[in-house]
């Protein structure tokens, strides 16, 4: 399985999200990519 890498650079942090590379995800994948970036649910609406 390929992954990608998701970097999100905020006030004083990074945080590296492992994103695998496929069209479709399951939620519970999704929503472990979400939690993991500590970006608000309603961005991804």
């Amino acid at each position: 399985m390929q992954k990608k890498e998701l970097q999100i650079t905020g006030h004083l942090t990074t945080i590296t999200v492992p994103v695998p590379n496929h069209r479709e995800l399951a939620k519970g994948t999704l929503a472990s990519i979400i939690r993991q970036s500590k970006l608000p649910k309603d961005l991804f609406a």
